[in-house]
């Protein structure tokens, strides 16, 4: 009887959790979809040097950018990590079988646009941007899917929000071993002798968060001068903390739901206007026409949906995993086209990859039109398959 019960409250808590999560990264996509098209029109507007200088504007001795991508995007990659140690713990990655399915998916999202982008640019100086099509927004691309309303499935967001938080952890990686240039061993090792004397806290059933956010400010600190990107803190910080499973009051729980909307509403708005400050070329044409462009824009629009709906079809066909009763194959082409609105992860890897500013600032650009597009298209399509999946409903 007691299991049951506890089984019954870890559902009723997991339900309103998602829903909290889902509903809070629809208004963040939202938040940010404004904040871009601000940043877009500042940037090229009578006021575009003040706007682009404001962000280039030095605090104790680095620029404003600099301490929101290599600082408060530290706190931003804390929440992914703690959202995804909650998806492995008690959530959609907790049951394998159940998790196989977005785990192909994701492979298959990351592995076809990283081709796709060799294939245009192997060989060249712009071949480290491999990384830039193989992130999803997960705040977008949930946007997106909540402007389609109630005919959404529940297993349709669970799967966009299961391959997306996959794929951040396969960007981050990604981030940890190929962008990582010169390394201060020092540094690093205590860095990682923070985070071990963290493990052992939380083996020793330490409940203070107070001592775990402390800790993680000083392995911030060491891996910020290590030269590994200080934001794989957050996530290693994440996985230090105690998780209790099923409880609300927890310091984990308590953690989670107090960092939702200062990211959503403050870090990643920040963000998106320090980071699309894009001055727009008289020549599009010939922006589009770079090979890291090509390569950006086929890894999107193409190389996303591709991946994510062969790869899901592979797990089925060899009998890993099943396709959720409600939803078809023309669903999961249609969402996949929403995995293709990278933005913030492939802005973010554009940052570490080139060192040409007229690069970055081109792909950030090929970047913005290639998810605009996907995103359309997703929202084209789905409103399409699921018109017609609940006609098809009807008629049985």
């Amino acid at each position: 009887m007691k299991r049951k019960m506890k089984k019954a409250i870890k559902k009723i808590y997991n339900g309103d959790l998602f829903k909290e999560f889902f509903d809070n990264e629809k208004a963040t996509g939202l938040i940010l979809i404004a904040c871009t098209i601000v940043s877009l029109i500042m940037a090229n507007s009578i006021f575009a040097s003040q706007y682009i200088y404001t962000w280039h504007a030095k605090f104790f001795g680095e620029s404003l950018e600099y301490w929101i991508n290599d600082g408060l995007m530290t706190i931003f990659f804390l929440l992914i990590g703690l959202e995804l140690k909650r998806e492995i713990n008690n959530g959609e990655l907790s049951n394998i079988k159940d998790a196989l399915l977005p785990i192909f998916a994701a492979i298959g999202g990351m592995a076809i646009p990283a081709g796709l982008y060799l294939l245009f640019n192997y060989g060249t100086l712009s071949q480290a941007g491999a990384g830039i099509p193989m992130a999803t927004d997960i705040a977008f691309a949930l946007g997106i899917l909540s402007l389609l309303g109630n005919r959404v499935p529940l297993s349709l967001k669970i799967f966009l929000t299961a391959l997306a938080v996959i794929d951040d952890l396969g960007a981050i990686l990604v981030i940890a071993i190929f962008y990582t240039k010169t390394i201060v061993w020092l540094n690093l090792f205590i860095a990682v002798g923070v985070f071990a004397a963290l493990l052992v806290l939380n083996r020793m059933k330490v409940r203070s968060l107070t001592i775990y956010l402390l800790g993680g400010i000083v392995m911030w600190w060491f891996m910020l001068h290590s030269g590994i990107h200080a934001t794989i803190t957050g996530v290693l910080l994440a996985f230090t903390i105690p998780f209790c499973d099923g409880e609300q009051d927890s310091i984990f729980s308590k953690l989670e739901r107090a960092l939702h909307k200062p990211v959503g509403f403050f870090i990643l708005p920040l963000f998106a206007l320090a980071n699309t400050a894009i001055i727009v070329s008289s020549d599009i044409g010939e922006t589009l026409a770079q090979h890291y462009s090509i390569g950006i824009a086929l890894g999107l629009i193409v190389g996303k949906p591709l991946g994510i709906s062969l790869f899901s079809l592979l797990a089925v066909k060899l009998g890993v995993c099943k396709l959720p009763a409600d939803l078809n194959w023309k669903t999961i082409s249609s969402v996949g086209f929403l995995g293709g609105i990278g933005f913030t992860m492939s802005i973010f890897i554009t940052l570490l990859a080139f060192d040409d500013q007229t690069i970055i600032n081109n792909a950030k650009f090929v970047i913005l039109l290639s998810s605009l597009v996907a995103g359309v298209l997703g929202f084209l399509f789905l409103k399409i398959t699921l018109k017609e999946t609940a006609v098809e409903n009807i008629n049985r």
